[in-house]
């Protein structure tokens, strides 16, 4: 009875504690003039969410409006945010995760359209005053308002990201943001979770005004100012596609058309997009509210999925990648510096300049730092060319970048990524140069993907100041790097290169100093178990396949090509020398130096290509490497277990050895730095699905018919013994939000 009571009594301060938060995350101030200005501000916090509680006062304030209305003395309101860059976030995402029911789930979804439901009904005009961010929730309230300006500063991104929870808009934005800016315009956002800007906002007739943030306020006055003289902003005419695409036969082009692209694209791993549009199917033509129901009955469905959970758990573990891993201070970086004009150094010069860092990018061949910039410039030209910068800016951040053959300029820089040649003497010699020529507040990075840390360090008088950066190729797309922590590398060095992360909206994974560090040590096994398939009979389309139909982006011998088989054979080689007969690379994966094939880059590996693109596997590679022509079919369940398993056992012992922090690293860095499937949850996740005594058994079995390469790792045996899984107890979360 005691802990029950002590339970009881701890619940109820927390209760109340949140409860006052929620009573004061907003507040409601009518002006002389008979304006309503309902502000949100959620106290302690960097962002304004839609908790329970939240939306709760917000249907009591709403309440107050409408008797103001009704007594006369309230003649607008104006829906506002007090916090800089941020307008709502989104809704309370533990409140999404902890729905087990999918009665429960629809009801949630009811109760919100009501809240929005009021603000839209209310007799009386309504603004919506958006200054930064305006997700999931924030962006379906916005929807209910009659008029919407929206600030152009950076931080103004309006979206309905719920598609990336495995959910869909489910307070009223899968119903009425078509019915706002027309079926086309609306498909994106709602199927992908993107986010738009207030310039595409404005075009796309999401918000009727963009302005300077300075003036906000003051234009919404001049707005109430016209309105109260009988000035009412007239509708907006729809952009000439939307409205060619009204009629119900394009519409229902429209949605078929988008269906097949959901399919191409998600393999039909993800039912939430699929939902979405049969919901858009169903509801176009129905009234309002019989719409919201459709709706609120789709989103509880999809909820409750395993998908969903998975992709929650996948956004919580995004969201833990933003808080620093150390408490030491960053320290101040503005000049970086690039040794290695390849085209990682290339590649990694971009991204730096594009989140404006001034860039000195080195090499010792005047050919090699043509390349390099070639290579910035290329990446440049696409993010024009995809509408996300205009050219006169591109043009500034490219000039950001200044190339040089010697090391003129390196004495300011605060930070150093080394990105030459893969070779331990070679990446010593370099760096041992490199940290006479720089300030002793520098701190040097190594962009290696294998090789040992802590080695390095031997050849620097101030070991403490570097780790290693390893950027994922292409840099430009691959959100992952790992930050490698050497033996002697102090908590300074790790926060700022952490930071710098951070700046670049790269996902940091802190990781301990071994071969392979994480990805490529877990990724490794996986490759070489692919080709002990090639070995066993299986064709290279078939094992691609089955990678593929399990949700990986692509299959591993497609993986070995872009990879570099090169690159690939030498991170074998030192895996193999690290770890001994586990690691031995199959007999087919050996002989890949002998057939001078380098994959993608070199036009032919496993696949032929024309230009950079897959053409088809090449059927003489299995005479290259020795193996018959005649293939055997290998079930897919087979293939896909076997590729599995090897990862999960190797993740296993990084775990037991302490080169990440726990599973949710793991998971991570395989989700990022992979492309292993988010609706999986993480291979960690996945092996906790399938229970570490199904593990233990299948890896036992294997074992048995194909050898050591499958022998359970300690920690496997020990979770199938206790009962428990990967992940084991979970601390206590902070309160996280869609967006």
């Amino acid at each position: 009875m005691a802990n029950d009571t002590k339970g009881a009594t701890g619940g109820a301060v927390e209760d109340d504690t949140a409860a006052a938060v929620d009573r004061n995350a907003l507040t409601l101030e009518v002006d002389a003039g008979g304006t309503a200005w309902l502000t949100f501000d959620r106290p302690d916090s960097r962002a304004n969410i839609l908790t329970s509680g939240v939306m709760q006062r917000l249907d009591a304030l709403l309440g107050e409006v409408e008797a103001g209305a009704q007594a006369g003395h309230i003649k607008a309101l104006v829906i506002t945010s007090a916090k800089p860059g941020m307008f709502i976030a989104g809704a309370n995402i533990d409140e999404i995760a902890g729905i087990t029911d999918p009665a429960e789930g629809e009801a949630g979804s009811r109760r919100g359209q009501a809240v929005f439901s009021r603000l839209d009904r209310l007799q009386l005009f309504t603004v919506a005053a958006v200054d930064g961010v305006c997700l999931g929730g924030g962006t379906e309230l916005i929807l209910a308002c009659d008029y919407r300006i929206a600030t152009d500063a950076p931080a103004t991104k309006i979206g309905l990201p719920e598609i990336q929870l495995g959910i869909i808009p489910g307070f009223g934005g899968t119903t009425r943001l078509p019915r706002l800016v027309g079926l086309t315009a609306a498909l994106p956002l709602i199927l992908t979770g993107k986010t738009v800007t207030a310039s595409k906002a404005y075009r796309m007739g999401l918000v009727d005004e963009r302005v300077h943030p300075a003036i906000l306020r003051e234009r919404v006055r001049a707005l109430l100012a016209e309105v109260a003289a009988g000035r009412r902003p007239q509708a907006r005419k729809r952009p000439l596609l939307e409205r060619i695409t009204g009629s119900s036969l394009a519409r229902g082009f429209v949605l078929s058309q988008a269906r097949k692209q959901v399919l191409k694209e998600t393999k039909g791993h993800y039912p939430a997009p699929l939902a979405a549009l049969e919901t858009l199917t169903r509801t176009e033509s129905l009234p309002l509210d019989r719409a919201l129901k459709e709706e609120a009955r789709t989103l509880g469905r999809l909820v409750v999925t395993p998908v969903s959970k998975n992709l929650i758990h996948v956004f919580r573990l995004m969201e833990a990648a933003k808080k620093p891993v150390t408490p030491a201070s960053p320290r101040d970086v503005a000049k970086v510096g690039v040794v290695g004009a390849g085209v990682m150094g290339g590649g990694i010069a971009q991204l730096l300049a594009y989140r404006g860092y001034a860039v000195r990018l080195k090499d010792i061949q005047s050919a090699a730092l043509g390349h390099g910039l070639k290579t910035a410039r290329e990446l440049f030209d696409k993010v024009v060319k995809r509408g996300r910068l205009h050219r006169r800016e591109a043009e500034r951040m490219m000039a950001a970048i200044s190339p040089t053959l010697d090391y003129s300029g390196f004495g300011t820089a605060e930070l150093v990524i080394e990105a030459v040649v893969e070779r331990m003497e070679v990446k010593k010699a370099v760096l041992r140069e490199l940290e006479g020529q720089v300030t002793s507040g520098c701190v040097l990075t190594s962009n290696t993907s294998a090789l040992s840390v802590t080695e390095m360090q031997g050849a620097l008088e101030r070991p403490e100041d570097f780790c290693g950066m390893h950027f994922f190729n292409p840099v430009n797309r691959m959100p992952l790097v790992e930050i490698v922590r050497g033996e002697q590398t102090s908590d300074e060095a790790i926060a700022t290169v952490w930071a710098v992360t951070r700046k670049l909206d790269k996902t940091p994974v802190l990781v301990q100093d071994g071969p392979g560090f994480l990805v490529n040590r877990i990724l490794a096994p996986y490759m070489n178990e692919a080709g002990w398939l090639l070995v066993d009979g299986a064709s290279v389309e078939s094992i691609d396949r089955a990678l593929v139909a399990f949700g990986m982006p692509m299959g591993p011998m497609r993986l070995l090509d872009e990879v570099g088989l090169d690159v690939a054979h030498h991170v074998s080689g030192i895996l193999h020398q690290a770890f001994g007969a586990r690691m031995a690379p199959a007999p087919a994966l050996e002989k890949l130096p002998a057939t001078k094939r380098l994959g993608r880059k070199g036009g032919l590996g496993f696949y032929t290509y024309e230009g950079s693109r897959e053409k088809a596997p090449d059927a003489s590679m299995y005479a290259a490497l020795g193996l018959p022509v005649t293939r055997r079919d290998i079930p897919r369940e087979v293939i896909q277990e076997r590729c599995i398993l090897v990862m999960i056992n190797e993740a296993a012992r990084v775990l037991e050895e302490g080169i990440v922090r726990g599973a949710g690293d793991v998971d991570l860095g395989l989700i990022t730095g992979t492309g292993f499937p988010p609706f999986r949850g993480g291979l960690m996740r996945y092996a906790d699905s399938l229970g570490a005594a199904s593990v233990l058994e299948k890896l036992e079995r294997y074992a048995r018919d194909l050898g050591e390469r499958f022998e359970p790792a300690p920690l496997v045996r020990a979770r199938a013994a206790e009962g428990a899984s990967f992940y084991g107890a979970r601390p206590k979360r902070p309160v996280a939000t869609v967006g």
